[in-house]
């Protein structure tokens, strides 16, 4: 245990100390993660869907705002859906606009959530995302997480439909229409879904605050089974598309995730809790006190050793032989 809370402080005071290097490279990397696995997952626009392209562009958002990888996104993803038909692309073009003005509104901090939620379904891990909203966000989190999960949900059924969609037919306008508007609004699977997370979300975050002992791990645990009970019975009572296997699988991971998140951000001893009592004018305060967990990072001493000196002498010995040359010369 000592040895992570060394590596803790070890990454804590590396990020602190090049945080301006730091920022940059994530965006970058999170950007390019995301076109990539865009390219991969739609790619109907042979012009975009290449790896240099990919590269600027994600050298850009480096340097932009975090807002602006969203945007990016969104521009790929539409570009995509418009080699494929104009038809869906208009429709995600209205459902991004809806989602940005709720998101703009309400969750303007929670700027990687919307780009997170989607990023984390196509690893296979959406689970983490609302154990780890829970225990650093807030409830109005909870529109972010459902937007990310809304435009997951969109583009999939659209890429299971590219065969319907990308039909040259001008009559089947109405049809492509209502095939991307039925698989938005009769998704039962991502009905599901947003119910778990924004119950996962809400549980999370009022047990994480509560004062009892180890509030954030059983926070974790209580969304972990919240999480996995009602995909579960979604799956049995609503016979969603839902694997099993993959679910448990993925919630595991997810825990396990979110546990290592609540290292670094929520670490104390409860074996020191104190309980404090004071009093003002007005007010009686019974506070319970809760010290953090800190480790000071062993700092290495470098010995210079001087190579015109043998071993075993001493400053002194040196002063004294010189004196007594001194003296023997002068004699």
């Amino acid at each position: 245990m000592t040895n992570l809370l060394v590596f803790r402080e070890h990454i804590k005071s590396f990020y602190s100390k090049y945080e301006v290097y730091i920022m940059p490279a994530l965006k970058f990397l999170m950007a390019f993660i995301t076109l990539v696995l865009i390219n991969q997952n739609l790619g109907y626009m042979t012009k975009i869907n290449n790896i240099i392209i990919v590269l600027v562009i994600a050298l850009m958002c480096s340097f932009l705002p975090a807002n602006m990888s969203i945007l990016v996104a969104a521009a790929f993803s539409l570009l995509h859906l418009y080699a494929l038909s104009i038809e869906s692309a208009a429709v995600v073009l209205a459902v991004y606009l809806l989602l940005f003005l709720l998101y703009f509104r309400f969750t303007p901090r929670d700027t990687l959530v919307v780009l997170l939620t989607p990023l984390c379904f196509m690893l296979k891990i959406p689970y983490l995302i609302p154990l780890a909203m829970g225990l650093i966000g807030t409830p109005v989190s909870t529109i972010s997480v459902g937007s990310g999960v809304v435009v997951y949900y969109l583009l999939h059924n659209i890429s299971k439909g590219a065969t319907t969609l990308g039909a040259s037919e001008a009559e089947g306008a109405t049809i492509k229409f209502r095939y991307v508007l039925d698989g938005l609004i009769q998704n039962k699977t991502m009905l599901v879904t947003l119910v778990a997370f924004t119950a996962t979300i809400l549980v999370v975050y009022f047990i994480r605050r509560m004062s009892v002992d180890h509030a954030w791990s059983i926070a974790i645990l209580a969304g972990t089974v919240l999480n996995g009970i009602i995909i579960l019975l979604g799956t049995f009572l609503l016979d969603t598309e839902v694997s099993i296997p993959a679910v448990f699988i993925g919630i595991i991971l997810s825990a396990g995730l979110a546990k290592i998140l609540a290292f670094f951000a929520f670490n104390v001893d409860y074996t020191r809790t104190e309980m404090v009592q004071f009093e003002d004018d007005e007010y009686y305060y019974y506070v319970k006190a809760v010290p953090k967990i800190t480790m000071a990072t062993p700092e290495k001493r470098v010995k210079k050793i001087n190579p015109q000196t043998r071993p075993g002498t001493t400053a002194q010995s040196r002063v004294r032989t010189q004196s007594q040359s001194r003296t023997h010369t002068t004699k």
